[in-house]
Parts: C-alpha cells; structure tokens; sequence
C-alpha cells in the first residue's frame, strides 16, 4: 500500500537489509514495529517490501519524531535483534522529501 503523506517538506527514513536466514520472531516483531511507530507523535505512514532485499521507508513530521522513534524503548530492542539475529547488512538512511506526486 501507498502511504498518504502530507504535503511536503516531511521526512523519509529508509531501512534497507539483507537477512540472514534466521526467521524466528522476525514477522511477528515487524508487524508489531509497524503497529509502534503508527502510535508515535510524528509518524505519516510506511511502505516496506520484503524479498531477498528488504526495504522499508517511514514518514515523520520532523527530526525529533525521527529521533523519538529512533529511542524507542520497544524498538531499540527490536533494533537490536536485529543486529543480532535477523540482518547480515543494513542501511539506514534519513532524507528530507521536498517533491512529491502520483496519481
């Protein structure tokens, strides 16, 4: 699905990985990641697909919310199975978005 953002400027925050082939836990603790960040002051939506290479792109008011998220208790444990069992690579990438449009 297509997040509905506002009109720029807002925030992209793009999570690129590579997974390792441990599962357990994984589709459970990303939805529930999903579920999170939508309670978080800040956030605009999310779009991720998830084949050999994973991709998830989040929308946030500002860098503060970015950074809120990012602080997370929840999450920061999310974070950090991750680290340890779910991803062999990661990118994280932080973008302002000036432009945007579609049909």
């Amino acid at each position: 699905m297509i997040a509905q953002t506002p009109a720029p400027p807002y925030y992209a925050v793009i999570f690129t990985s590579l997974r390792t082939e441990v599962k357990e836990e994984y589709a459970n603790t990303a939805d529930r990641m999903v579920e999170l960040a939508a309670e978080q002051p800040g956030f605009l939506g999310v779009e991720s697909v998830r084949e050999e290479l994973g991709i998830t792109v989040s929308y946030w008011e500002s860098l503060e919310a970015i950074k809120s998220w990012k602080n997370n208790a929840e999450h920061k444990v999310a974070q950090q199975m991750g680290l340890n069992k779910w991803y062999s690579r990661y990118k994280t990438r932080i973008c302002l978005v000036e432009r945007d449009y579609g049909v």
